[in-house]
């Protein structure tokens, strides 16, 4: 018996020496309770609408006071002409535009009913019901209260259009999302393990004692995984156009060139795990902790990034996914130019530049 529990007392010691090991036992749980509580919601915070009041009265006003005071939307402007719609959609930060008819007042008050139409940005389905549900309950719940103490009733008529998905297609939300997790999964993973391979091997030893440099180095790993990556991505694109049916309104050259920007954005990151990762299998499992779930979770891929907290929208800034899949939905589904994806594209530029940076100077190191 004290043999036994000698034995179990060094297989302690063994796991709490092991950092890894603790980090599999404890770390994982507890960061993965933390995200999927976090994260995973049906609430809506602060979604970000705009306001076209053609009638600019004490009706309008006290309406557009309650959906705001709910704490539910953020009113980030007011439009004034119909192209502002496309305008402001495209721009990507309004999710929602509420128009309110003519008169509405006085339209209202005469006949006993008037219009609203709500229009939302169905790129994202489920959101977009989300949002048209809750703004409907809203002005339904001004509707009740105001004929509490009216003999006739007045009715506001909800009127609803979903831009960029009428049929609210799951599928248009899934396919970007499934490809900018599968070309980051793929890509980062087989080269931090092709390279992991070859310091688990001693074969990497070879390779730095010759007379090429760390980037001609990165370079030579990274060059085969960036054509296979593409064709990989390049099935994804048909699958999604010839089988679901996913549209493509915008450029192809554009949507390929920024596709192919991420590819190696993703193969750079992998050779940085690579850098770290001693051999093959903490490689796969830094791949897998690192960029799994926060390329599902984090990215905007299945849950809206304005309903989470403060704390994690600043770590989903840091996921080069989120911004590709708002490059892939602008160009496939709203049809936008180089215009309005910029600022996305250079982050991902940025990230780049400092990957492939980060893994030159840890090759420096180790030459």
């Amino acid at each position: 018996m004290k043999r036994f529990i000698s034995f179990v007392k060094k297989e302690f010691l063994h796991i709490f020496r092991d950092k890894r090991t603790l980090v599999i036992l404890f770390g994982i749980p507890f960061a993965q309770v933390l995200l999927f509580g976090f994260v995973i919601t049906n609430e809506l915070k602060n979604v970000k609408i705009a306001i076209w009041d053609k009638s600019n009265d004490e009706v309008t006003e006290q309406i557009t006071n309650k959906i705001i005071s709910s704490g539910f939307f953020s009113l980030e402007e007011r439009i004034y002409t119909k192209e502002d719609i496309e305008k402001v959609f495209k721009a990507g930060n309004i999710k929602e535009v509420i128009i309110f008819e003519a008169d509405f007042a006085k339209t209202l008050e005469k006949e006993k009913r008037a219009d609203i139409q709500l229009i939302a940005d169905a790129s994202d389905a489920n959101s977009a019901s989300m949002i048209i549900n809750y703004t409907q309950g809203i002005i339904m719940n001004y509707v009740a209260t105001t004929n509490e103490n009216i003999e006739i009733p007045m009715q506001i008529k909800v009127k609803e259009r979903m831009l960029y998905n009428e049929e609210l297609r799951d599928v248009y939300m899934f396919v970007p999302g499934i490809m900018a997790v599968i070309l980051m999964l793929v890509s980062a993973m087989m080269t931090s393990i092709s390279v992991a391979r070859e310091k688990e091997m001693g074969t990497m030893e070879i390779i730095l004692v010759s007379p090429l440099k760390p980037i001609q180095i990165l370079l030579g790993k990274v060059t085969p995984y960036i054509l296979l990556s593409f064709i990989n991505a390049l099935t994804i694109i048909a699958l999604g156009y010839f089988v679901f049916g996913m549209p493509i309104l915008g450029s192809l050259t554009l949507l390929l060139a920024e596709t192919m920007l991420f590819i190696i954005l993703a193969l750079s990151l992998g050779i940085l795990i690579s850098t770290v990762a001693p051999n093959q299998q903490a490689a796969m499992f830094i791949s897998m902790f690192a960029l799994l779930l926060p390329a599902i979770l984090l990215s905007g891929f299945i849950f809206p990034i304005e309903n989470m907290p403060t704390v994690l929208q600043w770590f989903a800034a840091l996921m080069p996914p989120k911004y590709y899949i708002v490059i892939i939905k602008n160009i496939m589904l709203k049809g936008t130019g180089f215009m309005y994806i910029w600022q996305e594209t250079l982050i991902l530029v940025i990230m780049t530049l400092f990957f492939i940076g980060m893994s030159a100077k840890k090759f420096k190191v180790r030459l």
